[in-house]
């Protein structure tokens, strides 16, 4: 009687298994945005439209880039198709300018979303705060 040996086999999948879980959370980055800080916490994430703007001022939807001139009309097709799509999140890098941010929001309104959901990252613990703990 001849056994099969699976030592190669296993050695395969484990390969795999390393490789899956390295690059999975690389494959959700997303957008590169420096998103700013604050106090409050925010909802816990629901699967909804996200509207990204980076340090250049570039538009992006989850991960597509689009033109300002076509960002009304992508969200219009967009949200029809969604479930839920009474709210947009808005991501948008610190250093941008006010008026992007503002004309960004209009387009997104006037596509007929009702809300606008900015996103940002809780504050960063001081050491001094770990140490009272």
């Amino acid at each position: 009687m001849a056994d099969i040996n699976v030592t190669p086999l296993v050695d395969v999948v484990l390969v795999l298994l390393i490789i899956f879980m390295v690059t999975a959370p690389l494959m959700q980055r997303g957008i590169d945005v420096d998103l700013p800080r604050t106090a409050t916490q925010t909802a816990p994430n629901e699967e909804r439209l996200i509207v990204s703007i980076d340090k250049t001022g570039k538009i992006f939807i989850n991960d597509v880039q689009i033109q300002m001139d076509d960002l009304r009309e992508q969200i219009q097709k967009r949200t029809a198709k969604m479930k839920n799509p009474d709210a947009v999140f808005l991501r948008a890098d610190q250093k941008l300018e006010y008026g992007i941010i503002m004309q960004t929001m209009d387009q997104i309104k006037r596509a007929g979303v009702p809300t606008v959901g900015l996103v940002t990252e809780p504050p960063r613990e001081t050491t001094t705060k770990k140490k009272k703990k």
